[in-house]
């Protein structure tokens, strides 16, 4: 008979056991932080406030911008916190919360870059159809039925997480609480979790990933074969160049941790690339997509002068 222990608690051991180099890493990650929530804040002010981005695209950006300010803010204040504060417990109930939503934005993420490179096939393989297809009633209903499968499949994970027991040590080598870690502190079966993962979180990120790639392969197959003018082809592929980006970015790390076994990578390995994914990424997407988009550079110029 093993003696089970109720868990009440997990310590989040964070991104470094070096305690010196902690001060450093919260300005970093703050500033980070302060860079995500302003680049996105103003793009998801400026698709609201001005009528000339109210189009399919940018009506997908700012869903976009939203979803990483959401998923960094997810895992982001807890770790600032835990840089700079001798206590790094988190309670059961907000450990499997920001399971839960860390799970709800990153896959509800994943299914928008498909959605948003469906959009772009559509704008350049058949610009004529373009506003009957893409209509506001279908662009709201795919938005809708994303959020709500994401949700769900977030539901999946945290409800079949806070059902295991956890009969050991409560120390997450980890910044925020996620479903690989804490299985590993779990005891009695956990096939069903290990399968759930494996499965079903495997095709919610590699069903919309090969759905971007297909559209991108119609895209350049559509360009090459019905474009004749250099000047055309140059400004079509550089409208999909910042949404490539932003799926190579997100996509690149996302395979590493969850694809590779758990033997092939290190603690630390996987620390530095949810990183990447969970902090980095979001903050990147904003210049990205500003840099690279004429009318969100002149929309949030004008939202300057007008604010000056």
């Amino acid at each position: 008979m093993v003696n089970l222990t109720f868990v009440t608690e997990f310590i989040l051991l964070g991104v470094t056991d070096v305690h010196q180099s902690q001060p450093f890493l919260f300005v970093i990650f703050l500033t980070i932080y302060f860079v995500n929530v302003a680049g996105n804040g103003a793009i998801l002010t400026v698709v609201i406030s001005d009528s000339r981005l109210h189009l399919p695209m940018y009506f997908f950006l700012g869903n976009l911008s939203c979803l990483d300010i959401c998923y960094s803010t997810v895992t982001l204040p807890k770790m600032l916190e835990n840089l700079i504060s001798t206590d790094k417990a988190i309670s059961f109930l907000g450990c499997i919360s920001q399971l839960h939503f860390f799970h709800f934005f990153g896959s509800t993420e994943a299914m928008l870059l498909a959605v948003m490179a469906f959009d772009r096939f559509v704008a350049i393989c058949k610009p004529l159809h373009y506003s009957v297809i893409m209509n506001p009633r279908l662009c709201a209903l795919m938005a809708i039925t994303i959020w709500t499968i994401g949700f769900f499949h977030a539901l999946m994970h945290s409800l079949m997480t806070s059902h295991l027991n956890f009969c050991g040590s409560n120390h997450i080598h980890h910044f925020f609480c996620d479903v690989k870690p804490l299985l590993e502190l779990a005891c009695g079966n956990i096939e069903l979790n290990q399968w759930l993962l494996n499965t079903v979180s495997g095709t919610i990120a590699m069903g919309p990933f090969f759905l971007t790639l297909l559209s991108y392969f119609y895209i350049i197959a559509h360009l090459f074969l019905m474009t004749h003018s250099c000047s055309m082809l140059q400004k079509a592929l550089s409208t999909c160049a910042s949404h490539f980006t932003v799926v190579f970015l997100f996509y690149a790390p996302v395979f590493f941790i969850y694809l590779r076994p758990a033997s092939g990578s290190s603690l630390d390995q996987e620390r530095v690339i949810a990183i990447m994914y969970s902090v980095v990424t979001p903050a990147l997407n904003p210049l990205i997509n500003t840099l690279r988009s004429k009318e969100v550079k002149g929309a949030l110029t004008r939202l300057i002068e007008r604010k000056l």
